[in-house]
C-alpha cells in the first residue's frame, strides 16, 4: 500500500467512526426528550427517536441525498432516485452514511418541542418530508455546491444547515400545535410542568457532549495531512464553548432564582454545542469562549422569552438551543473567524480581526435565507396535516398520555410500579382450608389508654427519631414519605424560570401505636431530636385509639401490642 492509498484509508476510517458517533446522537437526543418530559410519554419519545432515523435513512437514500448533492441548480441539487453517494463514475458510500446521519440529526430536533400531545403518525409524516425534501433543499445551498456555497457562507458542521433548520421547524409546529394541557392558565400565567428524569436528561447530554466530538470533528471528513490539525483545532474549540456556556448559564440562573437549575444548565451545555458548530475550524480558543459565553446568555433569556411572552409550549428547549443558538453560532463566524479552512495560513475573516463585514453580511444573510424557507415550508407541511390526518392527539389522550393510547403501553417503568398482577390459570386452583382464629379479649389495661402518635418531620431527622423512639422502647412504627407544608406554604422553587405551583416539600410520616409506652416519653425523645427552631421542624400529633386487632393471634386492645414471643 503506497502513501497516499493509506492516506485515503485514514480519511475514510475516520470519516467512518465519525459516522457512528453522529449516530450515536439519536441515543442522546431521545435521553434528553424522555427526561425532561412526563413518564407517560417516555414509550412515544423513544418511538419517535427510532422511527425518524429508520424513515430519514429510506426517503434520504430515496431521493434526498439527489436533491442535496446533485448539480442541476444553485437552488436545487436534481432528483437522483436511490442514490448510493455517487460521484462521477463511482460510489462514495462514505459520503452516503455521514450525510444520512446528519439528516437524521435535523428531523428528530423537531421531536422535543412538540413532544406529549403529537400524533406517531403525523410525526412519521412531517419527518419524512424533512428528511426527504427540506433539510436537503437548504443543505444545498450551504454544502451541495448551491447559491449560499457560492456566496462564501461558512457552516462548517452544521449550526445553521442541521439545528437551526431542527429548531426553526420545531418553531412553526409548536405554533400550530398549541401548547400542553395546563402549560398556561385562562389568564396568561406560566405554569411550570417539569420532566420526570433528570437522571436521564443529563445522560443524554453527556451522550451528546461526547458524540458531538465526532459531528464537529468528523466533518473534516479526512485526517490526513494538514486536516488531522484542523481536527484537534475543532476538538478544542467545541469543547471549550459547551464548558463556558454551561458555566454561564449556571450562574445567571443562580443569580436570577437563588440557586442553580439543573435543566437549564444542561440546556446550557447543549448550547454552547450547537453555537460553536458553524465556526469550531475557523476560531480561536478566545472566539470559542466568547461564542459559549454568548450562547449561555441566547438560551436563557431565549427560552424564557418564548415560554412567557410567545406563550409557545417547548417541554425541552429545543427552540432556544437549536433554533436561536444555532442562528447567532452562525452569524458569530463572521465575526470571529480566524483560521481559513483548509489553508495552512492565517488569513483573518472575521469583522473583528480585521476581515472586513463582507462575511459577517454573508453569514447574516445565509441565517435569513434559511429560516425563511423552513418557515414557509413547514408551515405549508404542519397545515396540511392538521387538515388531513390531525395533528394533535385528543384532549382525553393527552392526558391519559401517548404511551397507552398511542402504543397500548401501559407503563414504559412497569418493573418500578407496584402492580397486582393477576394470575390467570387453566384450572381452578385446590381449595386451602381456613386457619382458624382465636378470639381472646384483652384484659384490663393497667398502663392506661392506647394511643397512636404521628410525627412529621424532616426527611434528614428519620434516622434521629428511630433511634430516639426505640430507646423508649417503642417496638413498631409505619413510616411513609409525604409531601406536604406548613403556614409558610413550603419553599418557591423554580423549573426553567418558572416558578412551580405546587408548593410542598418532602416529609416523613412516623405512626406508632402504643400503650405501654407512655405517649409522653415518645413526645419529649421526639421533641429532643427534632428540634432546630427554624420552619419546618414538623407537628407530632396524639390521637386515642378504640381499638387494635392482631391479625395472626386475634388478640385485642393492649395485647394486640405485645410480643412476648419476641421479647423472650
Amino acid at each position: 500500500m503506497d502513501i497516499n492509498e493509506l492516506a485515503s484509508s485514514l480519511d475514510i476510517g475516520w470519516t467512518l467512526l465519525a459516522a457512528a458517533l453522529v449516530f450515536f446522537m439519536q441515543a442522546g437526543f431521545a435521553m434528553v426528550e424522555t427526561g425532561f418530559t412526563r413518564a407517560k410519554n417516555a414509550g412515544n419519545i423513544i418511538m419517535k427517536n427510532l422511527m425518524d432515523f429508520c424513515l430519514g435513512t429510506i426517503v434520504y437514500w430515496l431521493i434526498g441525498f439527489g436533491i442535496m448533492f446533485g448539480t442541476s441548480s444553485l437552488l436545487f441539487g436534481g432528483i437522483e432516485m436511490f442514490n448510493d453517494g455517487m460521484v462521477g463514475d463511482g460510489y462514495n458510500w462514505t459520503q452516503m452514511i455521514f450525510q444520512t446521519v446528519f439528516c437524521a440529526t435535523a428531523a428528530t430536533i423537531v421531536s422535543g418541542a412538540m413532544a406529549e400531545r403529537t400524533k406517531f403518525v403525523s410525526y412519521c409524516l412531517y419527518s419524512l418530508i424533512i428528511s426527504a425534501f427540506v433539510y436537503p433543499v437548504s443543505g444545498h445551498w450551504i454544502w451541495g455546491g448551491g447559491w449560499l456555497a457560492e456566496m462564501g457562507f461558512h457552516d462548517f458542521a452544521g449550526s445553521c444547515a442541521v439545528h437551526m433548520v431542527g429548531g426553526t421547524a420545531a418553531l412553526v409546529g409548536a405554533c400550530i400545535l398549541g401548547p400542553r394541557i395546563g402549560k398556561y392558565s385562562a389568564d396568561g400565567k406560566v405554569h411550570a410542568i417539569p420532566g420526570h428524569s433528570l437522571t436521564l436528561g443529563a445522560l443524554g447530554v453527556f451522550i451528546l457532549w461526547f458524540a458531538w466530538f465526532g459531528f464537529n470533528g468528523g466533518s473534516t471528513t479526512a485526517l490526513s495531512g494538514s486536516s488531522a490539525e484542523v481536527a484537534a483545532r475543532v476538538f478544542v474549540t467545541t469543547n471549550m464553548s459547551t464548558a463556558v456556556a454551561a458555566t454561564v448559564v449556571m450562574l445567571i440562573t443562580w443569580l436570577r432564582y437563588k440557586k442553580p437549575d439543573v435543566s437549564m444548565t444542561l440546556n446550557g451545555a447543549l448550547a454552547g454545542l450547537v453555537a460553536i458548530t458553524a465556526g469550531c475550524d475557523t476560531v480561536t480558543t478566545v472566539g470559542a469562549a466568547v461564542i459559549g459565553l454568548v450562547a449561555g446568555f441566547a438560551v436563557v433569556f431565549g427560552i424564557e422569552f418564548i415560554d412567557k411572552v410567545l406563550k409557545i409550549d417547548d417541554p425541552v428547549g429545543a427552540i432556544g438551543v437549536h433554533g436561536i443558538c444555532g442562528a447567532f453560532g452562525t452569524i458569530m463566524v463572521g465575526l470571529f473567524a480566524y483560521y481559513d479552512y483548509g489553508s495552512v495560513e492565517v488569513m483573518p475573516r472575521g469583522l473583528f480581526y480585521g476581515g472586513g463585514a463582507d462575511t459577517l453580511v454573508t453569514q447574516t444573510i445565509g441565517v435569513a435565507s434559511v429560516i425563511a424557507w423552513v418557515v414557509v415550508t413547514m408551515l405549508v407541511v404542519f397545515m396540511a396535516i392538521k387538515k388531513t390526518v390531525g395533528l394533535r392527539v385528543s384532549a382525553e389522550e393527552e392526558i391519559a398520555g401517548l404511551d397507552i393510547k398511542e402504543h397500548g403501553l401501559t407503563s414504559s417503568y412497569a418493573d418500578f410500579i407496584p402492580v397486582a398482577h393477576a394470575i390467570y390459570e387453566d384450572t381452578e386452583p385446590a381449595p386451602v382450608p381456613a386457619v382458624p382464629v382465636t378470639h381472646i379479649v384483652s384484659a384490663s389495661n393497667e398502663y392506661g389508654e392506647m394511643s397512636k402518635v404521628v410525627i412529621i418531620t424532616r426527611r434528614t431527622k428519620f434516622e434521629l427519631l428511630k433511634n430516639a423512639l426505640s430507646e423508649v422502647g417503642v417496638t413498631g412504627m409505619t413510616v411513609t414519605d409525604v409531601m406536604g407544608c406548613g403556614l409558610q406554604k413550603g419553599a418557591t422553587e423554580y423549573y426553567r424560570g418558572v416558578p412551580l405551583e405546587t408548593k410542598l416539600v418532602p416529609k416523613v410520616k412516623v405512626e406508632v401505636v402504643v400503650a405501654k409506652v407512655p405517649v409522653e416519653a415518645i413526645v419529649e425523645a421526639a421533641k429532643r431530636v427534632l428540634y432546630t427552631g427554624a420552619y419546618g421542624d414538623g407537628k407530632i400529633f396524639v390521637y386515642d385509639v378504640k381499638d387494635v386487632i392482631q391479625v395472626r393471634t386475634g388478640k385485642t386492645g393492649y395485647d394486640a401490642l405485645q410480643y412476648p414471643e419476641i421479647e423472650k
